[in-house]
């Protein structure tokens, strides 16, 4: 008797943090899940985690909860990519034989890579199978799956899409690939909200779940065209979830200017404001940093969901990969992804030596988010008033008074896709304006997230002189009231 008991009060406390993810109720820059407030942090595969049936997709959540991340994104069907596409291994360039998609095959011979074309009309339940498997893999592992149903087409995707008129037996989706995500084609539009529908249909069970509408949907298409087209979608996923149990968190990217016809940021429909890479990589595309300075005042999380594809940087690509998470992060980011392509079909652990090193500064990265009460915090790095020069980069937060998070790092390339770091023999006297009171100081490296100083110091008037260690990239800093 007594051991039933306990076993019904062991499930009934299980079920208290049985919650979908959602928006933390003490600051709406953060998640909440699993009953805490939560970041979500991750260096992921190229999306193809799903549609590729070659990649070994528990192997690959393994690896990522070893290092403690708890994200992944993955793209489930509209767009794939040709085998070698970016760099061999490349998950989201899928072997024709090992494709699996939400459509059913149909008894017509004549799709582009092979076998029978699609029938729209009718879903596939092995691809249902596998992408609820995989979803409740990652949710095992407390690992956050958000499903972007699509991306802008290029030129050589469009012609594999199911979607594609010569690839279904409906004759679908007769326009060029500019034009596969606007509403000029009305049937197009249709079974493309189809898809959307019957994917968040399928998961709707799952609390792991974020959904994402477009990535990158004015890649070849003009803003006025896209724009309109993204709106209808998200809509469309909003609605899909009216009369379902569960509701998700739906983000979609910035595109072009802010408050412009892809800034759905103030949208009541859409909860995550969704950036890539570093800055304004493009003129049609909004940068991590640059999310975090422009759309911070719409009160929802911040996500920088892709990078420069890992190992495609300069230099010391470990130390660019690493900066650019540390200073999005302590800078007041909510959700951050390298994409990583060391993770592929044939080593979906992936683990080449350089790999342990890009998770495990991730790792570090969390570790040091999560050492501090971090939902009571808000971006400043005003608390430094002098000690920098302007070749120095670095963001904070702070909750005044009581704990500071400080990040710094140098490097080139600030306005670009990705950072190149320039390593030196780098010292600064900081000068720090804080309320009076007792701190312990604490310095760190976020390559080892080893302890190079401590100081417990007593603020008396109002500035304090802290000097860091010598270091030769990137170093934070962690200050709390004693």
């Amino acid at each position: 008797m007594i051991r039933s008991v306990a076993l019904i009060l062991s499930l009934l406390g299980m079920s208290a943090y049985a919650q979908t993810i959602g928006i933390d109720p003490a600051n709406p820059h953060y998640y909440f899940f699993n009953g805490k407030p939560t970041v979500l942090i991750t260096s992921a595969e190229h999306y193809g985690a799903v549609v590729n049936g070659e990649f070994d997709n528990v192997a690959y959540l393994d690896a990522l909860k070893a290092y403690g991340l708890n994200y992944t994104r993955i793209y489930p069907g509209y767009l794939f990519e040709p085998m070698g596409k970016y760099m061999t291994g490349n998950t989201l360039g899928v072997k024709p034989a090992k494709l699996i998609l939400p459509w059913a095959r149909s008894n017509q011979p004549g799709y582009l890579l092979s076998g029978n074309k699609f029938d729209l009309d009718h879903w596939n339940p092995a691809y249902f199978e596998r992408l609820k498997n995989f979803l409740a893999q990652a949710a095992s592992r407390g690992i956050v799956v958000e499903i972007c149903f699509f991306n802008g087409q290029y030129d050589d995707t469009w012609p594999l899409s199911p979607l594609y008129h010569e690839n279904n037996i409906q004759g679908v989706g007769r326009n060029g690939y500019r034009d596969a995500q606007t509403m000029k084609e009305r049937e197009l539009v249709e079974r493309e909200a189809a898809y959307v529908r019957k994917i968040v249909q399928e998961v709707n069970s799952f609390d792991n779940v974020i959904l994402e509408v477009c990535d990158e949907p004015a890649l070849f298409t003009p803003i006025e065209e896209a724009g309109p087209w993204v709106g209808h979608m998200l809509e469309v996923t909003h609605d899909a979830e009216a009369d379902l149990p569960k509701k998700h968190l739906i983000g979609q990217e910035v595109q072009g200017p802010v408050d412009g016809p892809i800034d759905f940021s103030g949208n009541p429909f859409n909860s995550i404001v969704v950036t890539q890479y570093l800055w304004h990589t493009h003129d049609w595309e909004m940068g991590g940093l640059q999310g975090l300075d422009r759309e911070y005042r719409h009160n929802k999380p911040i996500e920088q969901n892709e990078t420069n594809y890992f190992p495609l940087y300069k230099g010391d690509k470990i130390g660019a990969s690493r900066v650019e998470a540390w200073e999005f992060m302590v800078g007041g980011g909510a959700s951050f992804n390298q994409l990583n392509g060391l993770f592929t079909a044939e080593d979906p652990a992936g683990k080449p030596p350089e790999n342990a090193q890009l998770l495990g500064a991730l790792r570090n990265l969390k570790n040091f988010i999560e050492s501090f009460t971090f939902d009571q915090l808000v971006p400043d790095k005003g608390f430094v008033v002098s000690g920098f020069d302007r070749e120095t980069h670095y963001r904070g937060m702070s909750q005044y008074g009581k704990q500071y998070a400080l990040y710094i790092h140098h490097s080139e390339g600030g306005e670009g896709a990705a950072y190149t770091v320039t390593p030196g023999q780098y010292h600064e006297n900081l000068v720090l304006n804080l309320p009076p009171g007792n701190y312990k100081a604490e310095w760190i490296d976020p390559a080892s997230y080893s302890t190079l100083a401590t100081e417990n110091f007593e603020q008396k008037g109002a500035l304090h002189v802290l000097n860091t260690p010598t270091y030769t990239v990137d170093i934070a800093l962690r200050i709390k009231r004693q």
